[in-house]
């Protein structure tokens, strides 16, 4: 017997996504339904080979649904989240709303799927920021094997990570610039097509932004709380895919080569690094893949125990929709739930 799991915010770019990634990858679901605001009340979204229509979130009993895969923002989670697990609905919510919640697990199957037990407190678990989930599944095989003491990341973020307008803005200014119509900026404070701006979230009173903030929080978090780490976030006019350079200093000496060996054998890793041109990855590679591709792998020898690397991932999939169906599979394989119809049978 399966179990009934509900899209929340089934109509954005992750919400279908999410529907891609169940169906691909076989999830053990008798019953999946599709939820947005009543706005998009009857609007179709694809399952499989299935059109499910989506159903208002406000009018949905979650008392016979054991999964609640949300992804329809942090406003709307910090108002149902809680209502939804009280109903005994697990709910895995990919917005920042818990994500800093001692009570709520912050989980990228890959990296700390031990720590998913604390879901019983709420019945909600996290979903990391785009950047931070595949930055931790590259981190996690270096830091077993040297201890990381800190990192420098910046990151190069596409605009569908700002949503489907951004995608679209991005693309109105493309053509644009290519028939001579007057560039408008709505979605980013500048200009994107053929740019790139600094700058992804709010401002906070130190200067960082809100975004990079979230890449140093959630490192810590999920991967080890001693981690340093700095971020600069940066928007490029790329559609799919988040790019990160990234710069490693370790407790322990470890050599480009053990790095490499190590991220090989790593889950979710691909490590794509001939030393040639074209030996790498790019963000157009990586779009619709599941991996986190991992290149550049080289040594730092301006610090002791010294290492940089260049990271792509898509991060629509393992950024958002494939992480929360991951951790859904955690705790089907795990036996941390059971289908509430084979309760009630």
């Amino acid at each position: 017997m399966g179990y009934k799991v509900a899209i929340v915010g089934a109509t954005g770019n992750v919400g279908r996504e999410m529907l891609d990634i169940l169906s691909e990858r076989g999830f053990p679901a008798d019953e999946v339904v599709a939820l947005a605001s009543r706005r998009s009340v009857g609007t179709e979204v694809s399952f499989g080979d299935k059109t499910l229509k989506c159903k208002a979130l406000e009018n949905y009993d979650f008392s016979d649904t054991d999964i609640c895969l949300m992804s329809a923002g942090g406003d709307v989670s910090k108002e149902w989240s809680p209502k939804i697990g009280r109903q005994g609905c697990v709910v895995i919510d990919n917005s920042s709303a818990f994500r800093y919640d001692s009570d709520v697990p912050l989980i990228v199957p890959e990296v700390n799927a031990d720590a998913i037990t604390g879901f019983t407190k709420k019945n909600i678990i996290a979903n990391p920021n785009c950047s931070t989930a595949q930055l931790v599944v590259a981190l996690k095989p270096l830091h077993d094997l040297a201890t990381i003491k800190r990192v420098v990341v910046a990151t190069y973020q596409s605009v569908s990570g700002a949503g489907k307008d951004a995608m679209d803005e991005l693309f109105a200014q493309t053509r644009a610039v290519f028939v001579s119509d007057p560039v408008e900026a709505k979605k980013f404070p500048k200009r994107i097509a053929f740019n790139v701006i600094p700058h992804i979230d709010v401002f906070m009173e130190d200067g960082y932004t809100k975004e990079e903030w979230k890449v140093m929080v959630e490192t810590k978090k999920i991967l080890d709380p001693k981690i340093k780490l700095t971020c600069t976030a940066v928007r490029v006019p790329v559609f799919i895919s988040h790019s990160e350079a990234v710069n490693v200093e370790f407790e322990k000496p470890i050599s480009a080569e053990e790095a490499t060996q190590a991220l090989r054998n790593a889950p979710g890793v691909l490590v794509i690094d001939k030393r040639e041109p074209g030996g790498y990855i790019t963000p157009y590679e990586a779009a619709g893949e599941d991996a986190t591709y991992v290149s550049r792998i080289r040594e730092d020898a301006t610090v002791e125990n010294g290492l940089s690397f260049w990271c792509v991932s898509d991060n629509l999939r393992k950024g958002a929709a494939l992480n929360a169906v991951q951790i859904a599979e955690v705790l089907i394989n795990r036996k941390l739930i059971k289908p509430k119809a084979q309760k009630a049978a």
